[in-house]
């Protein structure tokens, strides 16, 4: 028994050690990096009509209240690149009612796109059944279902701990936010995985990854406020928007790429997808563990496209070849 063999038995009898390697065999086998970037290329196009709308909606705001953008202009957002120097001129920012139609509008689709791209990735690492799956239709209302509820829980959430971060609280007080958020947080994520999965599933079997994926999403949360600080408030105008492009992409991409990542531990441990031969994502010429023909099984039956098509897997037991 080779090297390679010796580490897999190993792992195959521990499930502490089979579990998470199933679980990035998982992530790998429904293409976790492409579920994850579908999700943040709508989430880039719903964050700047977003701004876009913030931004206008600041502008009428502060047009009529002297005091509160005398408060605003003293605080940390007169740092930003581009629209820190026009918060003393509050006509100068947004776009008035033409802005806000198009920051409502752009908002509303690429939001409806990460809700749709989220459930896509719900559905995959499931292996929910194509014909399963919600129609155009459902979908777009569980989407809007989606922005309307979680969407906007999270948001919310993720204001009040950012503004824990980079505001002068510590001590219990900034501890007991943090640990509110992430029980929202966690709640949130228990819904939404609920939400937009056509399977039905309980809120044991969601939990675990619920609470992983809010902790990450808290730990990004702290780290994107610190990079704020630290990055963005120093650079020029000009080096300030690529901070914050280049930023974003990466926290809306590892934020993803987390909630998916979250899925799948629940997805391998309710299905009981391990252990997973160490192998067989690089090669034919090994056997087949319990946790492969499952995943192998599942993906062939989530193909299923209609009520009358049948699929039936079967595996044949791998032969040794003589050598000629």
């Amino acid at each position: 028994m080779n090297v390679a063999q010796q580490l897999d038995a190993l792992q195959q009898r521990h499930p502490a050690l089979s579990f998470p390697i199933g679980v990035l065999y998982k992530f790998i086998d429904d293409q976790g990096v492409y579920l994850a970037a579908l999700i943040t290329y709508y989430g880039f196009v719903a964050l700047f009509p977003l701004l876009y709308l913030l931004s206008t909606v600041l502008g009428f705001v502060l047009a009529g209240n002297p005091e509160l953008q005398q408060q605003i202009t003293e605080s940390a957002l007169s740092h930003f690149p581009v629209i820190g120097d026009d918060l003393n001129e509050p006509a100068r920012i947004g776009g008035g009612p033409l802005g806000l139609v198009i920051g409502v509008l752009g908002s509303l689709y690429g939001g409806l796109g990460v809700a749709l791209a989220f459930q896509n990735a719900m559905n995959t690492a499931w292996s929910v059944p194509r014909h399963l799956r919600p129609n155009p239709i459902v979908a777009r209302g569980q989407g809007l279902l989606l922005l309307g509820t979680v969407g906007l829980g999270i948001l919310a959430t993720a204001s009040i701990s950012g503004v824990g971060v980079l505001a002068s609280i510590g001590g219990l007080p900034r501890i007991l936010i943090l640990f509110a958020t992430l029980v929202a947080n966690s709640i949130l994520f228990v819904i939404a995985f609920k939400l937009t999965t056509a399977r039905k599933l309980t809120v044991a079997e969601v939990a675990p990854g619920a609470i992983a994926a809010a902790t990450l999403w808290q730990l990004l949360q702290s780290f994107g406020a610190i990079y704020v600080a630290k990055v963005v408030q120093s650079a020029s105008a000009v080096n300030g928007v690529f901070a914050i492009v280049l930023g974003l992409l990466a926290f809306l991409f590892l934020a993803a790429a987390v909630v998916v990542w979250s899925v799948e531990i629940n997805v391998v441990r309710v299905d009981r997808l391990y252990p997973r031969a160490l192998l067989a994502p690089f090669t034919d010429n090994v056997d087949l563990a319990v946790g492969d023909k499952r995943a192998f099984r599942d993906f062939a039956q989530a193909q299923r496209a209609h009520l009358q098509q049948d699929i039936h897997v079967t595996f044949d037991d791998r032969e040794e070849k003589e050598p000629d």
